[in-house]
């Protein structure tokens, strides 16, 4: 590709944007990547880890990533219904016989992979419980999540309960019998060289490892047994969060949305098919809105819009909305985002991805119109 199917004044304009906006104090910096068919058009890593700007960012910091995680859940699943070890039709209590009763057994999974359990949206199962240990959490959302409403009948945004019931299906149906961080690792991480990439922090990436500042904008707390703090589960090597425990660089999370860009496939390693990206990627949710975002954008005064959400996906969908894929990408653009600070988007049609991860976390509605700004004037920028 020519640069020049892209218009580089306009994507030149996007590095004052986020000068501007640091300097309002609107988050602390941020590191982005741009391509087009696979070629890079704008790399840049701008501001700083701290409020204070003292921690300048590189384009090789580390950052937790949030519920971006659960991309790397949802892809763990799609793969698995390709091996057969499972379906989408599969009901969850198939592969977790104990969880049964109260309507569960009507849960497939992709109504998991689609938030549309019927669970409700909760943050924490047991308020200011320990997240860092998978075999816990997941014995704590068996024994006591219950559905709230029919499968199908809602979409209720789910922050941990759909990915953790999902990654327990993985281990269980898992031939090798592998942990969750042995199955990111050897089926994703290593294919696609993701070499800066974990599940926990591992050691050596500590010195680049930007610690997240919530800034108040969401209190509830991820503790861990090894790693003192509110929030010290995001620094804890060993542990274990298959729905927001992921950290990772913008290069590596640029390899992971450029390989489902190009069908699954990237520098010859296959993690999935075309088939299952088609289905992954149209909408499965129709017009029904997202509850939780829903509930946030009543703060201004919004009204409810489709939630547009395929298989482990959100999608660009249709009407005109707030979005943080930019009003002008394709419908069937589609990506995945983490609270107030992380995102990657794919539009397959412009054959663009967009990958993002800043630091200073921003409330759901701002963050939304900072990434739609710069989305937008990226889509715009192309021929």
């Amino acid at each position: 590709m020519a640069m020049a199917s892209m218009d580089q004044d306009r994507l030149n304009q996007l590095p004052g944007i986020i000068r501007a906006e640091i300097a309002a104090g609107l988050y602390h910096g941020a590191v982005v990547k741009v391509a087009r068919r696979g070629e890079v058009v704008l790399d840049l890593a701008l501001g700083a880890a701290d409020a204070a700007q003292t921690l300048p960012l590189a384009k090789d910091s580390v950052f937790s990533i949030f519920s971006v995680t659960k991309a790397f859940t949802n892809l763990l699943v799609m793969q698995a219904v390709e091996k057969g070890w499972f379906q989408l039709t599969t009901p969850i209590s198939d592969l977790i016989p104990e969880f049964t009763g109260h309507g569960r057994e009507k849960i497939r999974i992709w109504h998991l992979l689609s938030h549309q359990a019927g669970f409700p949206i909760i943050f924490e199962v047991i308020p200011g419980w320990y997240i860092d240990q998978f075999e816990e959490i997941s014995g704590t959302v068996i024994e006591h999540v219950k559905p709230v409403d029919a499968p199908g009948e809602k979409v209720s945004y789910s922050p941990l309960v759909n990915h953790v019931l999902m990654a327990e299906a993985l281990l269980r149906s898992d031939p090798k019998k592998r942990r969750y961080r042995q199955l990111v690792q050897e089926e994703i991480l290593d294919p696609l060289k993701m070499r800066d990439t974990c599940v926990g922090l591992r050691a050596d990436l500590k010195p680049r490892k930007v610690v997240p500042d919530f800034r108040g904008n969401y209190p509830i707390g991820h503790k861990s047994r090894n790693v003192d703090g509110p929030n010290g589960a995001f620094e804890d090597e060993k542990a274990e969060m298959p729905w927001v425990g992921i950290v990772s660089t913008v290069p590596d999370m640029f390899r992971f949305a450029d390989m489902f860009r190009n069908g699954g496939t990237l520098d010859g390693a296959r993690l999935l098919s075309p088939a299952m990206i088609d289905l992954a990627t149209r909408n499965h949710t129709g017009d029904k809105p997202n509850e939780l975002y829903y509930q946030r954008g009543k703060e201004k005064g919004l009204e409810p819009v489709p939630a547009y959400i395929g298989l482990g996906f959100t999608m660009r969908g249709e009407q005109l909305i707030h979005h943080m894929f930019g009003t002008l990408a394709g419908p069937r653009s589609f990506g995945n985002y983490g609270a107030g600070t992380t995102l990657f988007w794919v539009d397959p049609v412009r054959e663009l991805t967009f990958t993002a991860l800043t630091a200073g976390v921003m409330g759901h509605n701002a963050n939304c119109e900072r990434f739609q700004r710069w989305s937008d004037l990226i889509l715009s920028a192309a021929d």
